[in-house]
């Protein structure tokens, strides 16, 4: 059974140009929809592509911070009042990141009901994952991966990418946003047919980022299966003339089945 995977944009979640929108995407299949985080630009980069929050019933978050989850309290709202069907979507994410969305990030703007003091669970209906599990959704497999991203007081803010299997032979492997960490990955960029890696292009590094100097040292049977997204806002290098596939453009789809 086909499906496919269209980026909402493949913007960096600061200084993203004005043709492009936050690094958030959705998978397709059997007319339903899963989004992969949903930043502040969300209400923008669906009606673009031509979708609205009745679409989204399915959605996973691989962090807290704004550009991946910033436009979950306008979903949350809109999905909560709507006469026509409320319905709750699905909420997917790692414990951790779940125990800690509603008290950290939600909870400010859709903690008070007239009618009753509200939870995560009010508006969605939530599946928190244990470290080390993943979910299965319209018969593709989902495995949760661990990324260094950012490190508060040397502890790692929870951050998951996805290993997606089909199990009839596509295998995608998408970092989330992640420090430039080939042997933690080595075993995912092997094993995947196709990746979607995190990559910065300002010239200074943040540190928290895979930038895109370190990316051009992988070996090139690894590069030449490797998408760039979430990349900065100027002039981009030849990313193909370096042996990648290139970045990822804001509406791009890929096909698979």
């Amino acid at each position: 059974m086909t499906f496919y995977i269209q980026f909402l944009g493949a913007g960096a979640g600061l200084n993203t140009g004005e043709d492009n929108y936050q690094s958030n995407l959705i998978i397709h299949k059997n007319n339903n929809i899963l989004l992969i985080d949903g930043g502040t630009d969300l209400r923008f980069s669906l009606t673009e592509q031509q979708f609205n929050f009745q679409d989204i019933q399915h959605m996973y978050v691989t962090h807290l911070h704004a550009d991946h989850i910033g436009g979950l309290e306008w979903l949350a709202v809109n999905t909560y009042f709507n006469q026509v069907n409320r319905k709750k979507p699905h909420l997917y994410g790692n414990v951790d990141i779940i125990d800690q969305l509603w008290r950290n990030s939600l909870s400010g703007g859709l903690l008070t009901l007239e009618d009753q003091e509200a939870s995560l669970e009010t508006y969605f209906q939530v599946h928190a994952i244990p470290e080390g599990g993943g979910f299965e959704w319209e018969k593709l497999s989902f495995q949760l991966i661990q990324t260094t991203h950012v490190l508060s007081c040397h502890v790692p803010m929870p951050c998951y990418g996805l290993f997606i299997d089909d199990r009839q032979g596509n295998k995608i492997y998408f970092t989330a946003d992640t420090q430039f960490m080939p042997k933690q990955a080595l075993s995912y960029y092997q094993s995947a047919n196709i990746i979607f890696q995190d990559c910065e292009t300002i010239p200074q590094k943040t540190g928290v980022h895979a930038h895109y100097s370190e990316l051009r040292t992988l070996p090139s049977d690894i590069k030449n299966k490797m998408w760039l997204y979430h990349y900065n806002a100027g002039e981009l290098p030849d990313a193909v003339a370096d042996g990648f596939l290139g970045f990822v453009k804001k509406g791009q789809s890929f096909h698979f089945g």
